[in-house]
């Protein structure tokens, strides 16, 4: 295998340390971009040693330049009420970031990945999603500002892959959880272990009954991999999230339980464009990643995640907005 130059942008972050991680192992040279929004050194900060990494605190959205071999761009804020306390800087990180990566991506003849996501397919008709599907987004909503923002970087990606013959892929990323999740990033599996551990009572917005399928985050990492080292006819778009669906109340009991919390939820309103399913079909992603396919389940993956919040000190950490 031969040795690469790799940005990660927004390695710092809960998904792109973990990806840092295993190209540091494979012996590649890693640059690790973050500004820390909402992401912090500690998730790298046991790389800092190795000589094959280095980390830059920049804002994507400004151009930067680097001479290197790949990139995976995931820099973006990914829970709602991150990307929606600043919604014009949100899609400005989709839009002006991808544009930046990709540039640099033409002039240094690199491979470039984009971390897209479930988010453009909205509040869907269809289901499960198969990548066919071009989505139900709300364009005005109060979501618009990260699910429109990731379908631009999309329509970027792709019109600089025919234009200038920019070597792209494009994944789309369905929920994800485990180890080094922020507490206050305000995604259900990091709230519901939260609070379940500090003895509070589990929130659920709305009646519970929507759906989500969640994916451990080491499952998603491989998958991301496999995506950008396999062969340069297939670009993407490719799922890649677990397909085993689980209510929101299933979710809440099945933490409560791991926890040995009290089994009584508090219910809040549903928020505006809150999508009722989401769910992925992966049959592109078996037949295109050399059969890939999540191995660890719901019930394993929250046992590791509870274990690390468990590990922490939540008073280390604060919530990046105060959304949460």
């Amino acid at each position: 295998m031969s040795i690469k130059r790799i940005l990660v942008t927004g390695g710092a972050g809960f998904v792109g340390s973990h990806l840092c991680d295993r190209l540091v192992e494979q012996g590649h040279d890693v640059i690790c971009l973050d500004n820390f929004f909402t992401s912090q050194k500690s998730n790298v900060l046991h790389l800092l040693d190795h000589r094959n990494f280095e980390l830059i605190r920049h804002d994507v959205t400004h151009p930067i330049w680097l001479e290197v071999d790949e990139v995976y761009n995931l820099a973006c804020p990914a829970a709602p009420g991150h990307y929606q306390y600043n919604p014009i800087k949100t899609m400005k990180t989709s839009v002006l970031g991808a544009i930046n990566v990709l540039g640099m991506a033409k002039r240094c003849h690199a491979k470039v990945l984009q971390a897209s996501t479930s988010e453009i397919y909205g509040d869907p008709n269809v289901h499960p999603q198969p990548e066919s599907y071009r989505g139900s987004v709300n364009p005005i909503g109060p979501r618009a500002c990260y699910d429109e923002g990731k379908r631009a970087a999309e329509t970027l990606f792709f019109d600089y892959h025919r234009s200038n013959g920019v070597n792209i892929r494009v994944v789309r990323i369905f929920n994800t959880y485990g180890p080094r999740m922020h507490p206050f990033d305000g995604r259900v599996v990091s709230n519901f272990i939260r609070q379940a551990i500090d003895g509070e009572q589990i929130s659920l917005f709305g009646d519970g009954s929507q759906t989500r399928s969640f994916c451990y985050v080491d499952d998603l990492v491989e998958g991301i991999l496999r995506m950008m080292n396999g062969p340069d006819e297939f670009v993407g778009p490719v799922n890649l999230g677990n397909p085993n669906e689980f209510s929101i109340m299933q979710l809440a009991q099945m933490v409560a339980e791991l926890c040995g919390a009290p089994t009584e939820f508090i219910h809040k309103p549903l928020p505006a464009d809150d999508p009722t399913q989401r769910q992925p079909d992966i049959t592109l992603a078996k037949a295109k990643l050399d059969n890939w396919e999540p191995q660890i389940q719901l019930k394993e993956g929250l046992k590791k995640t509870i274990e690390y919040f468990r590990s922490i000190n939540m008073s280390d950490f604060r919530a990046p907005t105060p959304n949460y």
